[in-house]
């Protein structure tokens, strides 16, 4: 970028070309010789201030890019795929199917994957049973029927990706277990009926969790939609509390509630709501806890 201040020798020039075209004026004279000498002095003053306002540009820019990315997760919303979800694991659940029909093809055209959607129904048999699973299953089939008549393609969307022969399902099912809950499980209801958490451990979380067609995110927001609805509180709570422990925000929970409301039934979303009022009431008594344990250690 050229100076905009002239070099000494440039004022200089511009003395000597004004001087020899004219007869001499004294005073004149005198104008020229304080303009060389004062336009350096002055070059030295402004030229450091207008160089440091791009610095400072630059800097508040990298302020406001280290702001956002210290931003807590709470103030990013549900996208609308993830919204999409919430009312096909609830209606799936219901067994309500004129609405979980319009729900897949509202997910549909959303962007949701049929690869997306059918897991979400395989795995509500988990939570609801095999009949309403298999039911959701068959409306999926007469939605994406009923589309393909209408020319509509939509994205088949990758299948899960086949485990290793040698995987051990009660080692992966422990750790994805352990990774949605924040610890490892134990309780009485373990050790009053072993086979629920062998069942618990390798099917559920081992042999439908292990399948990445969804996130860890997206299975429990389908899974607390489908709590809501059926409904099972206790359940409920403690799966509000994996969506904390897997990276939703409370902001995405209170979205959950919001598409529940409008997209569901106020019975289901004033389950939600209340079940999230007191997870995190907890959650923050817990957090609280936590720092006090840490300024005392």
């Amino acid at each position: 970028m050229a100076s905009m201040c002239p070099s000494p020798a440039r004022a200089a020039a511009y003395d000597m070309h004004n001087t020899s075209t004219a007869a001499p004026d004294p005073g004149k004279r005198v104008r020229s010789v304080c303009l060389r000498l004062l336009l350096p002095l002055l070059c030295a003053l402004v030229m450091p201030q207008l160089s440091a306002q791009p610095a400072a540009a630059a800097g508040s820019v990298q302020a406001a890019e280290a702001a956002e990315a210290a931003a807590p997760a709470a103030v990013q919303a549900l996208s609308t795929k993830q919204q999409r979800l919430v009312p096909i694991a609830a209606f799936c659940a219901m067994g309500a199917e004129d609405k979980l029909k319009t729900a897949l093809h509202a997910g549909l055209n959303a962007g949701l994957t049929i690869s997306e959607v059918r897991e979400v129904l395989v795995q509500m048999y988990a939570y609801a049973g095999f009949p309403r699973s298999l039911t959701g299953l068959n409306v999926l089939l007469s939605v994406l029927d009923e589309r393909k008549a209408r020319g509509i393609t939509d994205v088949a969307g990758a299948d899960a990706t086949p485990l290793p022969a040698s995987a051990d399902i009660r080692a992966l099912g422990t750790a994805n277990q352990t990774a949605i809950i924040g610890r490892p499980a134990s309780g009485r209801i373990y050790e009053f009926a072993p086979v629920i958490d062998t069942f618990l451990k390798e099917h559920l979380f081992g042999d439908i969790f292990c399948r990445d067609v969804l996130t860890f995110q997206e299975r429990e927001l389908a899974t607390v939609s489908a709590l809501a609805a059926l409904p099972a509180p206790a359940q409920l709570r403690s799966h509000l509390r994996c969506c904390l422990v897997v990276g939703i925000s409370a902001s995405q929970l209170h979205d959950v509630v919001q598409v529940l409301a409008t997209s569901v039934g106020e019975k289901e979303a004033d389950l939600a709501r209340t079940s999230l009022d007191a997870v995190l009431k907890a959650w923050q008594a817990q957090d609280g806890t936590q720092d006090k344990q840490a300024g005392r250690s």
